[in-house]
Order: C-alpha cells, then structure tokens, then sequence
C-alpha cells in the first residue's frame, strides 16, 4: 500500500519566524470520517499543538488562534494586517456594518456608535424595560395556567421586542414577529445551504421577501416622518443620514436594518436560553445571585451580569472570528504569509484550562471576586475585542440584565426535555426546543 507524502510545515516567511506547527494529516483525516463538529477537530489542534497552530482544511493551512497575547494581536493590534474578507450572514445582511470592510466600513461604524454607547444607549434603555416588562406578564400568565412554553421561542420573542422598538418606536406585534421569524430560518440555514451562490439565494428567496418586506415597510414609514408611540429610532437615524450621506441608498438602509435585527435578537435570545439550561443544572448560581443585595441593588445587577458572563464565557455570541492576512506577519514568534486564512476562535480560548480552572464548570464567580478570571484582555472576548467588536455588546447586556432581574427572583422553568447538544453555525445554538412549565413564585432559599 502506497504512503501519502505530508504536505510539510507551514511555510515561513525568512528571518521573521518560525513555522506555525502543524496539525499531522491523520487526525483531519480522522475528523473528516467520523463527520465531526469543526470544533472538535480545532480543540484537538490547539491540545496538541498550542495557542497558535496550522490545520490544513482545505489546499493551504490555515491557523488557529486561541492564545490570549495572539487573539489581541490579530484583532486589536493589527486590524489592518488581518482583515475580513466576507461574512457568512452577507445573503441575510447585505452589505450591512458587519459584512462591509474598508473605507464603507468605517462611515457605517461611525454612524452607528454613537447609538450603543452613552447617552446613545440611554435612549433605548425604555425600550428595553418595556420588552422586559411584557415578558414578566406573559411569565405570570404562564405561571397562573401552567401552560407549556418553549425558553429558546420566549427568548427571542423578547429580545426581537427589545430591538424592534428601539429600531421603529413600536413594540412587536403578532404579525410581524411571524414574518421575522424568518430571520432566525435563514440565519439557521446558511451553513446548510449550497455553495453555488444563485442556488443559495434560491434556497431561501421566501425568507428574504418577507424580511425584505418588513424592512419595507419600516423603512418607508420613517421616510413619512412617522413615530412609533416611544418616539423615533434607530431606522430614522438611518433614514435622516440618506439626505446627506448618498451612500444610504435604499438598499444599504435595508441592510444595516436586518444586520441590527439579526445581530440585535439571535445573540442575546441564544445567551438567555443557554443560561436557563445552565440555572436548570446549576441551581445553587441562581441562588447566589439574589442573595446578593436586595432589588435594584448594584450588587444584585454585577451578580445578575455574571450569570451573563458565565454564560457567554461557555457559549460565546460568535464562536469563531475567521480573518485573514493582509500582508506577512510574526504571530507570537511564528511566521504567517500574506493570504493566510486565520481562525480566531473564543469559544476555545474560554474553556482553556490554562487560563480558566476546571473551564466546563458553570460557576459565575469567576466575575465578581478578584482574580476570578484572567486579567489579559484576549482571555475573554465573547463579542470580540478591538474596533471591530460588536458594537451592541451594551444593548446585549443591558436588555439580558433587565430581563433577568424580572424573571429570576419569580420563576423557575421546569424543563419537561432540554436539548441534548449543541449546534456550532454562525452562533452556537441548543440543537432543538426547550419546553418548560413555571414553578414560581419563587425566592431564594
């Protein structure tokens, strides 16, 4: 029987470092018989290998990056030398701020930061508590009956809620929460769908029209000047900067509009139902968050955002950061060519045993006493770091801090089955429903 030759090291780039070693041929030959998860095969990579090392998925290696001084690198330092080359949501949000780059990139940033930071994101906080509020009474209701309902469908209903009123000045309707169901449908689909690119849009074409649609119809009515009942939002931001920004074409309004609806309900609403899952298995962690300071209190609200962070340290909102390289580099002492496809990945680098002790344990802790988690930036990074990180990652822990404080100190889910895996597309995802009955009213014992 004949030998395959080994494809050899990464090649490096003279007198500026070594070669990033390299996952042998055998283990993705491994990985690919058995059809398994990508994140298996990169957990195997960075155990055998290191923070920083090379996988051949495809003709060239690409590298891995879970170490902590590397992730800053890569994404904070040297943004320019690393760049993205595409997003795997562009057929959903266009050409919207997280798939744009260059020069387009940057206006479209600029115009949307000042909405999610400060006093910018004061004027959602509203917005916000509204969402949370119409929860809380449909959980009472829940509670009163005894009605069955699905966690991961009440998390999105209420974090779709929460964007939608801070995009139009409306709260959700029936209606239109069904018809942007269809934002989670093609966002759930694309790493299914063909890789031609017109049969990938086919695939989805209904889903598109009806998020188009909405999108229509939210965009031509900022146009009229019409206001929601808490006043104007986001999409009149957008519509406002047409007048004077040529560039705010109809379509790229469109696109930064289901880009916020997107990133704005799907993170949150998948972070919210794993923490339910996790209290469900760790019920001592809800516990000791109201214990912690009575309602209201600050502590009360940093023990109610280290359940957050907990969760998002185990199932982070994106769990890889694909980049690529610009131009030559040393990485941590390792050369990478210009060309180099990189994979940034938190979810790997926050179960670290290196960095974060018995890593698979749920146990929120690790934010609120001193020395809990690790001081380098590049450690924990659940939306990024640097400039382009998420920039709803305030409205994202504002509106789970205010749901929370409502839900926890009334209701216990009990789960009647819970999802068994996860699924690892562009987020990471409960694989199936979560059906659950209330035991509450309920307080801490």
């Amino acid at each position: 029987m004949g030998t395959e030759a080994s494809p050899g090291p990464f090649p490096s780039v003279p007198g500026t470092g070594r070669p990033v070693p390299e996952a042998e041929p055998g283990l993705v030959e491994r990985w690919r018989s058995e059809r398994g998860e990508l994140v298996e095969l990169l957990s195997q990579v960075r155990e055998r290998c290191g923070g920083i090392a090379a996988v051949r998925l495809g003709p060239a290696p690409t590298v891995l990056v879970t170490d902590p001084q590397a992730v800053q690198h890569v994404l904070a330092r040297h943004p320019d030398r690393y760049v993205k080359r595409s997003h795997r949501a562009r057929l959903l949000i266009g050409d919207g701020v997280m798939a744009a780059t260059g020069e387009a990139w940057k206006r479209q940033r600029r115009l949307l930061q000042s909405q999610f930071t400060g006093p910018g994101m004061r004027r959602y906080e509203e917005r916000i508590a509204a969402a949370a509020r119409t929860t809380a009474e449909r959980w009472e209701r829940y509670a009163r009956t005894g009605e069955t309902f699905d966690v991961g469908q009440e998390m999105r209903r209420f974090a779709l809620d929460a964007i939608w009123r801070s995009l139009t000045g409306h709260p959700l309707d029936d209606d239109t929460e069904r018809e942007l169901q269809a934002v989670a449908a093609v966002g759930e689909a694309l790493p299914t769908l063909p890789a031609d690119a017109a049969d990938t849009r086919e695939a989805v074409a209904a889903d598109l029209a009806r998020i188009d649609e909405v999108a229509r119809r939210a965009v031509e009515a900022a146009g009229d000047g019409a206001a929601g009942p808490d006043g104007p939002g986001l999409v009149h931001v957008l519509v406002d900067a047409a007048t004077e920004r040529p560039e705010y074409t109809d379509r790229l309004i469109r696109d930064e509009l289901v880009t916020l609806l997107a990133a704005g309900h799907e993170t949150t609403a998948t972070t919210l139902t794993w923490l339910y899952l996790l209290l469900d298995q760790n019920p001592a962690a809800r516990e000791q968050a109201l214990a912690a300071g009575g309602e209201g209190s600050a502590q009360r609200r940093q023990a109610v955002q280290a359940l957050v962070h907990e969760t998002l340290r185990l199932y982070p909102s994106a769990w890889v950061l694909p980049r690529h390289a610009a131009e030559d580099d040393t990485l941590g002492g390792y050369a990478v060519e210009a060309g180099t496809d990189l994979l940034v990945c938190p979810y790997l680098t926050h179960r670290d045993p290196g960095l974060w002790p018995d890593p698979e344990r749920f146990d929120p802790r690790r934010f609120t006493t001193p020395d809990g988690r690790p001081a380098h930036p590049g450690a924990y990074f659940p939306f990024g770091i640097g400039p382009r990180a998420c920039l709803g990652l305030q409205f994202a822990l504002r509106e789970s801090t205010a749901l929370l404080e409502h839900l926890l100190p009334a209701h216990i889910p009990a789960f009647h089955s819970t999802p068994k895996k996860a699924v690892y597309g562009i987020t990471v995802r409960p694989d199936g429903p979560a059906p659950a009955t209330l035991r509450g009213p309920a307080s801490p014992a």
